[in-house]
Order: C-alpha cells, then sequence, then structure tokens
C-alpha cells in the first residue's frame, strides 16, 4: 500500500449503510468491475461512473452501518476509492474494509471542511489528512499496527498467504 494517498474528494453524508453503498439487488454480480460499477447506486447511480479512480471518499458519520456484508468494501474498491475518511465508521465495515485492504481513517469534522472535488493527502502510516487548497493540516486516529500491517500487505488474504509461504519456506 501507497502511505501517501492524494486524490480529489467526494463528499457523502451521514448514516450511509451498506445498502446505499451497494444495493442488495446487485448482489449476484460477480464481475469486479461491474460491482464497482454500481457503488453508491443506492444514493445516486451517476456517482460510479463519474469516479477517478484513486480518489478519495469523505463522509460524515456512521458510514457503513447495516449489513455486515463485505460487498460494500468490494464495491468502493472496484470503484476505484484509495481510501475512505469519516468521523466515524461502523465497526464490522471498519473491519471487512481493512481485512480487503482499503484504508480508512477517522478524521473528526473533515468532511465540514470540504467541498467536493477539493483535492487532500493523506498519510496513512501517521493519519495526516492536509487539504491542498489551504494548506490546512489535520490530524485523524492512528490505526493499530495491526491493521496496518494488513493494509501494508493488501490485506488479511495477502498477509496470510505470504506468512504461510514463509513458514513452509517455499
Amino acid at each position: 500500500m501507497n502511505n501517501i494517498i492524494r486524490g480529489k474528494v467526494l463528499l457523502v453524508g451521514k448514516n450511509i449503510d451498506t445498502d446505499q453503498i451497494y444495493p442488495g439487488r446487485f448482489l449476484d454480480i460477480v464481475d469486479p468491475a461491474e460491482i464497482g460499477s454500481h457503488c453508491f447506486a443506492g444514493i445516486d447511480e451517476t456517482i460510479a461512473p463519474n469516479f477517478k479512480k484513486g480518489d478519495i471518499v469523505v463522509a460524515e458519520s456512521n458510514f457503513g452501518c447495516g449489513s455486515s456484508r463485505e460487498h460494500a468494501p468490494i464495491a468502493l474498491l472496484n470503484m476505484g476509492a484509495s481510501i475512505v475518511l469519516a468521523d466515524s465508521f461502523a465497526r464490522i465495515f471498519y473491519r471487512n474494509a481493512i481485512n480487503l485492504g482499503l484504508p480508512l481513517v477517522i478524521c473528526k469534522d473533515l468532511s465540514k471542511k470540504l467541498k467536493d472535488g477539493d483535492e487532500i493527502e493523506v498519510n496513512v502510516a501517521d493519519c495526516t489528512v492536509l487539504i491542498v487548497s489551504t494548506g490546512e493540516l489535520l490530524q485523524g486516529e492512528k490505526i493499530g499496527d495491526h491493521a496496518l500491517n494488513i493494509l501494508n500487505a493488501g490485506g488479511i488474504k495477502p498477509m496470510y498467504l505470504k506468512r504461510m509461504k514463509e513458514l513452509s519456506g517455499k
């Protein structure tokens, strides 16, 4: 994982649930690109087609509430989101996203300082957020070492596959 992520912001509101991120009517889709094309379809069908790979989602509080299914972070990754920042995340969504290799940073009140299309730079390792237009530097909540190790490995499966390979000597 790249520890410095820079991109344009897509602002979404508060209490964005997993069905708004990836509606249940698309659950039978298995093609990653098509999954990504329906991200945020529960809010606005035009978001995913206009989202640029590498851009950043910024939300208010309780992002990812609702169902515990992994489809929401999978859709965000396949839409091209490089990171999601929010005032707070639903606990199960947070863990699912980290396990899939999608970085998340809690940064209180960040959404109040931004508008759609603003550019920010996030240092994932130290959880700082630079608002490029103003030069303001904000401190987010630190990511735990274990979660950071998972993100650096690209997700929990790649981390454990590497570990198993090292243990077996192959």
